[in-house]
């Protein structure tokens, strides 16, 4: 998870539920974030598509959480923006004659998905409204 989605997205969801069920539009939104309201867009998009936002384009439209912010995990948050590792993957192909080399990868995998699974249990103990509730 290397890049900007997960604080983006949460951002977002943040912002809903503190509005407490009014529709934000994009533009608001992206103001809030500081970036591009296509970005903010293909965001909702995605959050949309995985049961936590609801949209409704035009004029008057915007976006608000399609279930309480209660209901949301932090770790539901995370699965849904999620593309790589959180530490990203080796493309490195090291000497299978070398003692490190040959297994490396191996033990860099297993010390990955020990370290994401730590994550995701912090993660699954915080709701969006816990969150929320900071500010």
């Amino acid at each position: 998870m290397n890049n900007a989605r997960f604080p983006i997205s949460l951002h977002i969801l943040t912002l809903l539920a503190k509005e407490d069920g009014a529709l934000l539009s994009s533009d608001y939104i992206a103001g809030s974030i500081n970036i591009n309201p296509v970005l903010v867009r293909k965001e909702i998009s995605n959050l949309r598509n995985h049961g936590m936002v609801e949209s409704k384009e035009g004029k008057n439209g915007g976006a608000t959480l399609a279930k309480p912010a209660a209901a949301i995990l932090l770790s539901d948050v995370y699965h849904a923006v999620q593309q790589t590792s959180l530490l990203g993957n080796s493309r490195n192909h090291p000497n299978p004659d070398c003692p490190v080399g040959k297994q490396i990868n191996q033990h860099l995998d297993e010390l990955y998905k020990d370290i994401e699974g730590a994550l995701l249990r912090k993660l699954e103990g915080v709701t969006l409204a816990d969150f929320a509730n900071k500010f």
